[in-house]
């Protein structure tokens, strides 16, 4: 599907795999450990609604030094999924403002094309619902065509920041494997790691470090 390339609708399609994800988390499985080292699964939500409520002040072209640290330590309180609801309500909200993955923003690393943020945080959303599918005993949850277009996107960065503070070391995965596959090893997970295939009638569509 040609849509596909659009970063706006992979991020929506991560946006809204991850969602699912959340929302089947049951009580006692928010301690449950994840393929990201030293994460829980309330980590993993954590650290992906912190990145959502960044998203309107670094939109609106605030710097990280503005914003400061109000978004460090537990984000998600008493209730983790509203936590997740209302945070990412606001980015999607933030990212549909017309013309916005045009825009120059202001992140740790310097002044970027709001684009390559939009498809820093839609890989980081597919890859973080694989962790979490993992640490829930849920199938593999990342569509194929999703995953492709990612490959293709953000191979270069992952490779990048393998084996640093962001991931962990490549795994090698075959030139021929699915795309999933691919973009795990891309970015440090093992696929064979954790996670159930994905079932036939899995649907195929919903940073600052993955």
């Amino acid at each position: 599907m040609s849509e596909h390339g659009n970063p706006l609708k992979v991020y929506e399609e991560s946006l809204r795999t991850f969602d699912r994800l959340v929302h089947r988390i049951r009580d006692d499985q928010w301690d449950a450990s994840t393929p990201c080292t030293e994460w829980s699964v309330r980590d993993v939500v954590n650290h992906l609604v912190s990145e959502a409520l960044w998203v309107p002040h670094v939109l609106a072209g605030q710097t990280m030094a503005a914003v400061g640290d109000r978004y460090d330590g537990d984000v998600l309180g008493d209730d983790p999924v509203g936590a997740w609801e209302r945070a990412s309500a606001a980015a999607h909200a933030a990212w549909t403002v017309p013309g916005a993955t045009t825009w120059t923003v202001h992140l740790s690393f310097g002044e970027t094309p709001a684009v390559h943020y939009c498809w820093q945080m839609a890989c980081d959303l597919a890859l973080h619902a694989w962790d979490v599918a993992s640490g829930i005993g849920a199938a593999q949850p990342i569509p194929e065509p999703v995953a492709e277009v990612l490959v293709n996107v953000t191979a270069s960065r992952l490779r990048s920041v393998q084996g640093s503070a962001i991931i962990g070391p490549g795994v090698p995965v075959p030139d021929d494997a699915p795309a999933v596959d691919r973009l795990l090893g891309f970015a440090g997970r093992d696929p064979r790691d954790g996670v159930r295939p994905a079932q036939e009638s899995s649907p195929a569509t919903r940073s600052h470090t993955t």
